[in-house]
């Protein structure tokens, strides 16, 4: 599996209550913070319901 960088790039407040989730669950806290994961479906699936407040880079 390929690696990717998600980088929260804008503020989840005032967002509903399901981005803020899913940012939790990408362990995304607070602005300009960085995770690396692996491409599944399913992170990829996550990256793209919030895709207006992250960056993603691959590795």
């Amino acid at each position: 599996m390929k690696k990717i960088k998600v980088t929260l790039v804008k503020s989840p407040i005032d967002r509903p209550e399901r981005q803020k989730l899913t940012l939790k669950a990408l362990g995304l806290n607070k602005t300009n913070s960085s995770k690396e994961v692996e491409a599944t479906p399913q992170i990829l699936g996550m990256i793209r319901k919030v895709e207006h407040m992250v960056k993603v880079e691959e590795l």
